[in-house]
């Protein structure tokens, strides 16, 4: 019985993403990149931890998104969306085919408008909603996405021909 080290999987695009929104560092994981997949999965559980990020969602998801606004440590927060776009492109990266180009642009936006997002979090409300600290700033991926899908477009059109 032959025993691998290390899996090594061929993922797909689509894959590779959505192991990474489980949890950054899953995606390295699967394709046999265990020392970024390790590092990535141990600043997740250090960034999550120390923000109290789990609680926070747990607040939110029960209704209780002002309960999950004092739980939260922004301080330590503010990391996450780096960090998990990172890795999310990261994952993206190491799967695509190689005459892609600039696809890192709508995870960079997606990361710079979930830190926007998180950061106005507790100021705002959508129609005399709070939606908190964890659905406020998933909203802003949205934009985010949309952003950087278009900058890329734009680029590919006018200087990548």
């Amino acid at each position: 019985m032959k025993h691998d080290v290390a899996i090594k999987k061929k993922l797909t695009k689509l894959e590779a993403v959505m192991w990474s929104i489980a949890l950054p560092g899953f995606a390295q994981l699967l394709t046999g990149n265990l020392v970024k997949g390790i590092f990535f999965v141990i600043l997740e559980f250090l960034v999550n931890v120390n923000s109290n990020f789990n609680k926070g969602i747990m607040y939110s998801f029960l209704g209780e998104t002002e309960k999950a606004m004092y739980v939260l440590d922004y301080q330590w927060l503010m990391f996450y969306p780096c960090l998990y776009m990172f890795a999310m492109w990261d994952a993206y990266r190491s799967v695509m085919p190689e005459g892609e180009k600039i696809t890192f642009l709508p995870f960079v936006f997606s990361a710079y408008f979930v830190t926007v997002g998180l950061m106005i979090s507790p100021k705002v409300k959508i129609f005399g909603v709070f939606p908190g600290p964890v659905f406020l700033p998933m909203l802003f991926v949205i934009p985010g996405m949309l952003t950087g899908f278009l900058i890329r477009k734009l680029l590919l059109k006018f200087y990548y021909h």
